[in-house]
């Protein structure tokens, strides 16, 4: 009798600990509210440009991720992390169909982009949102690393940028008392962009002066050709979004040309320079991040820490 009760319990055993094991989970809390995520989750799908970076950081590729706002379908810098990944439509219109076919045990998004969807993608696996984008990309990253059971190392990577910029900010001394002017030329639109964007708020961490018509904590205003010498400064950085005809490239030719343009102290200067759209504003992730910082020491010949 004994011995069949023990061989019941060790025959019963693995099926516990299977049950065990996939009962075990991590509740994550979020914009949404409240979700249990696998411990160690294997298939992550992630749906902005920013959480893919943050993924990719921390050692995590991703089944399924939403094409990259530049390059076909990556952006150049992290091309070669994605080459299995599978697309699964754009930050601002995802596959659904495409997410429940790579049966993924987690999904990342933003509130910002994908609040109407959220039911829907939380019906396919557990799903985890950040508030917003922009400059939240640090917060975002916490939050996204830690509910892919990767927090530590997600921690580690936020710890070598923030020594990068503290470096960086060290190094520069008084020449961060130049002002800096971020201008960004798209399709058929033109943008003074101030402190609350990508570029901006990394320049305010290193502890950069903005321009005084610049040095307010706004996203962007969309100029015309009238307003130019707003963009006066120190130094101006300006990033051309192109989508492929051509036209945002025309139209900073087209503007840099200009008599206005030409009459500012930062052209007259030779410290007007072009600098990459992908890198300064559109990925918006960690990886992108760390290579701006880059090119800023390298613009003022600084040695950066690894």
């Amino acid at each position: 009798m004994i011995r069949r009760r023990l061989l019941s319990t060790l025959l019963a055993l693995p099926l516990f600990l299977a049950a065990s094991g996939a009962l075990q989970a991590a509740e994550i809390t979020h914009s949404m509210g409240t979700t249990e995520v696998p411990e160690n989750p294997q298939r992550v799908v992630v749906l902005t440009n920013e959480g893919t970076e943050a993924l990719l950081a921390v050692g995590i590729e991703p089944v399924g991720a939403v094409r990259s706002w530049l390059g076909d379908p990556w952006y150049a810098h992290i091309a070669d992390q994605m080459k299995g990944v599978e697309v699964v439509g754009e930050e601002s219109a995802v596959n659904l169909e495409l997410i429940a076919a790579l049966e993924p045990d987690l999904i990342l998004g933003n509130k910002m982009r994908h609040e109407k969807i959220y039911n829907q993608l939380s019906a396919i696996a557990p799903t985890v949102f950040a508030e917003t984008l922009r400059g939240d990309w640090k917060i975002n990253l916490a939050l996204y690393t830690k509910a892919a059971g990767k927090e530590a190392e997600g921690k580690a990577v936020l710890d070598r940028y923030n020594a990068r910029v503290a470096a960086l900010s060290e190094a520069l001394g008084d020449r961060k008392a130049e002002k800096i002017s971020l201008v960004r030329f798209m399709p058929g639109r033109t943008r003074i962009y101030y402190k609350d964007t990508f570029a901006g708020l990394i320049l305010s961490e290193i502890g950069f002066a903005r321009p005084a018509s610049q040095d307010k904590d706004a996203f962007a205003d969309e100029v015309t050709k009238e307003r130019i010498p707003e963009m006066d400064g120190d130094r101006l950085f300006y990033f051309v979004y192109e989508t492929g005809d051509g036209s945002a490239k025309g139209l900073a030719e087209e503007w840099t040309k200009e008599p206005l343009w030409q009459n500012l102290n930062v052209v007259k200067a030779g410290k007007a320079m072009a600098v990459d759209d992908a890198i300064w504003n559109t990925a918006g992730g960690v990886i992108a991040a760390n290579l701006m910082l880059e090119e800023l020491a390298k613009i003022y010949d600084i040695s950066l820490p690894e």
